[in-house]
């Protein structure tokens, strides 16, 4: 029975309203404009679809739509609701990226909204469909492209069933070993070294079109991609176009560092490989089983940019109040420059498929960004308060998103401290994004990259399989001032990081002076080094004033936590478990507390010790932690004993040796019994589980693990 109401005209009153309201809310959220593949750019671009005389309908292109949207503002410069561009599914190959300049602003009350249509799901695309293939002699597929004749158009990269497809290479695995060191040509005389020897076989001064041939070499922790200039069989010397980033000892050719060589037409000869002719634009295609010419779809990269945010920092004119939803940017150029690309860290240097500049207050929300060359998104100077939601980048050509640097070759987006606190890049938020399968051009390269750059919050992401590092924050090398600070890494996922390709890298990598700065319930795991490195916490160069807690780091491959040298880290309510070559690294000596290390569950089941590298001095404090070698004695450094530990060093005062009492490590199940010794030492469990992504890929979904080059 229905209660009784006492003033049902009231009521009435009350629901009228609010049906108004849900009526006004539904009418405002309707689109303003309509963009389709079957579109067209002389039509209205008010409705969703073509009218029945086909006379009017959707535009075809998002810039037409940019210019409506920039006539409506115009008209309506009161306007308090979105100005909404509904974009439909399907491919758009873009002839120039799409570009938001100042003029394409919204404004807070009435921000400008591009988004996918309904369900479905818009593809803007930077590349260009290879169509009419043809069988030659071994039958290889091989497609003749005009635009390519004479190296006008050129890519390093195709994408075959949206997977990237590798150029062929030698070997075929693995790679060669350097066999001697030789000075640098004058060319390149205190720039870097152009030279090295190899050994017999693996080079060939015959090979068609020798100056496309390409040398990727590995340093310690970078890589330097040079095209071949020539090669001295007789004395089984190479001399490269290019040059390495420098003339410290880690940027030479030294002997026994690894290489490979691509892009060799007469090594084409396995499935997957693939091989462009630049003198007369001729592709040629090995395929996979399975593969034909009539259900295979095979794309080219040829934009270099997908969306540009174009803002005047001189001008104080800013790109400002866009959100971007439910697009998905695809297939981004790069190729080889004549001098090469090698870059003393991190690939920086890189643009990105998004990049933006002097801009505010735009979000990008469950938007996809694959198939790169380089960087999927990028935030150079001026940008401050933007916001990446929900966001998938896969399959990128470097890494996944930097926060402090844009395309520096474009805009002198500089690498430097910015000049003044407009110019500064800060308050940016990332949060639920996927960020895999990166450094498939540039292993170097970064998932998320912070430079001179505060404020930022990087939350509940999923980060795995890079080569290098998955969160890197700072810019500066030692204790000078540093504009990386009160920044935030936490509730993240990351792992197989590094996977044995370079070294000195880890799951988060500081350096700088970074107070405010706090890593914290994040979950990392299986990180591993070629050399040196496979850090989960790595504080390198200075770094100060960071709290890294409530962390869960395993299998590292030499050390859960490492610090270089920094100053008064704290290091608190971490679980660190099975690392390699030790379970805790300390490097430096200083004449200040380099850290401390507080109420921590250090667990172990190999053979390696507790404490690696560099204990000597006693500038670190320990204490209140549980340390268990499953069942084996501990020992700390110089192989002392708990006891004296604690009696002559005066560390670890109210630590214990105890099994913490973990569900099944077996499993990786860190979560703690009730009767684990560790309550008692003021550990506090926390949720490991709430790491990563609160929601599965929905753009990027059913694309395969793209295969890599480097593994």
């Amino acid at each position: 029975m229905m209660p009784q109401l006492e003033n049902p005209s009231r009521v009435l009153s009350l629901l009228a309203a609010i049906l108004l309201c849900v009526t006004c809310r539904t009418i405002a959220s309707e689109p303003d404009f309509f963009v389709a593949t079957g579109g067209n750019d002389q039509w209205s671009g008010t409705t969703a679809k073509p009218n029945a005389d086909n006379s009017d309908g959707p535009f075809a292109t998002v810039q037409r739509a940019q210019l409506a949207v920039r006539e409506l503002r115009k008209k309506q410069p009161d306007r308090a609701e979105p100005i909404i561009v509904a974009i439909r599914g399907g491919n758009y190959w873009l002839d120039k990226p799409i570009q938001f300049e100042p003029e394409d602003s919204g404004t807070e009350k009435s921000p400008v909204i591009y988004q996918a249509y309904e369900n479905e799901q818009p593809i803007l695309s930077g590349g260009r469909p290879i169509t009419g293939w043809k069988l030659d002699e071994k039958q290889h597929w091989y497609a003749d492209l005009p635009e390519a004749k004479d190296g006008k158009w050129s890519f390093v990269q195709i994408f075959v069933n949206q997977q990237r497809r590798d150029r062929v290479r030698m070997p075929k695995q693995g790679y060669y070993k350097i066999a001697k060191s030789c000075d640098a040509s004058p060319k390149a005389a205190g720039k870097g070294n152009d030279r090295f020897g190899y050994n017999q076989g693996e080079l060939d001064p015959n090979w068609q079109n020798l100056q496309d041939v390409e040398v990727i070499a590995f340093h310690q922790w970078a890589t330097s991609r040079l095209r071949v200039a020539s090669i001295d069989a007789a004395g089984q010397v190479v001399t490269l176009q290019g040059s390495t980033t420098g003339t410290s000892s880690w940027a030479q050719f030294n002997p026994g560092a690894r290489y490979f060589v691509t892009n060799i037409r007469e090594a084409l000869s396995d499935p997957g490989e693939w091989y462009l002719d630049r003198t007369t634009g001729r592709l040629t295609y090995v395929a996979k089983a399975g593969e034909s010419i009539e259900n295979t779809s095979v794309v080219a990269p040829y934009l270099r940019n997908l969306l540009l945010f174009t803002g005047d920092l001189k001008q104080r004119r800013w790109v400002q109040h866009l959100q971007l939803k439910g697009l998905t940017f695809a297939h981004t150029n790069w190729t080889t420059p004549p001098e090469g690309q090698s870059f003393p860290q991190a690939e920086i240097n890189l643009g990105a498929a998004v990049a933006a500049i002097a801009t505010r207050n735009v979000s990008l929300e469950g938007c996809a960004v694959r198939h790169t060359g380089e960087y999927g998104i990028g935030f150079g100077a001026g940008c401050k308060h933007n916001r990446l939601e929900g966001c998938e980048l896969v399959d990128l050509g470097a890494g996944g998103i930097k926060i402090g640097n844009a395309l520096p070759s474009q805009w002198n987006d500089s690498l430097a401290a910015p000049a003044d606190e407009e110019a500064e890049v800060s308050h940016h938020t990332v949060n639920n994004c996927l960020v895999a399968h990166g450094g498939r051009l540039h292993p170097a390269a970064i998932g998320v990259w912070i430079g001179h750059s505060p404020y930022n919050t990087i939350t509940h992401n999923d980060v795995f399989d890079f080569y290098y590092t998955a969160f890197s924050i700072g810019w500066v090398w030692g204790y000078a001032e540093s504009h990386a600070h009160h920044n935030e890494i936490a509730f993240n996922h990351a792992h197989h990081i590094g996977q044995g390709v370079l070294s000195d890298m880890g799951c988060t990598y500081t350096l700088g002076v970074s107070p405010g700065t706090t890593i914290h319930d994040n979950h990392f795991h299986d990180v591993v080094s070629y050399d040196y490195g496979g850090w989960g916490l790595y504080t390198d160069e200075g770094s100060t004033g960071i709290v890294l807690k409530n962390n869960l780091v395993y299998r590292c491959s030499r050390a859960s936590f490492h610090q270089h040298y920094g100053k008064e880290n704290r290091v608190e309510n971490n679980i660190l478990a099975n690392a390699g070559e030790q379970q805790l690294q300390r490097t430096r000596t200083e004449p200040h507390t380099s850290f401390f290390f507080e109420r921590n569950l250090v667990y172990w089941e190999n053979d390696s010790p507790l404490l690696g590298s560099n204990w000597n001095d006693n500038n670190f404090r320990m204490d209140n932690n549980l340390y268990f070698h499953a069942g084996k004695p501990v020992t700390f450094f110089g192989g002392l004993t708990l006891e004296q530990w604690q009696k002559d060093r005066k560390q670890d005062q109210h630590s214990v040796i105890a099994d913490p009492g973990f569900v099944d490590v077996k499993k990786d199940d860190f979560r703690l019994k009730p009767d684990s010794p560790a309550l008692k030492l003021g550990f506090v469990p926390f949720d490991y589980s709430k790491a990563g992504r609160t929601e599965p890929p929905k753009l990027t979904a059913g694309l395969p693990e793209v295969p890599s080059t480097f593994q």
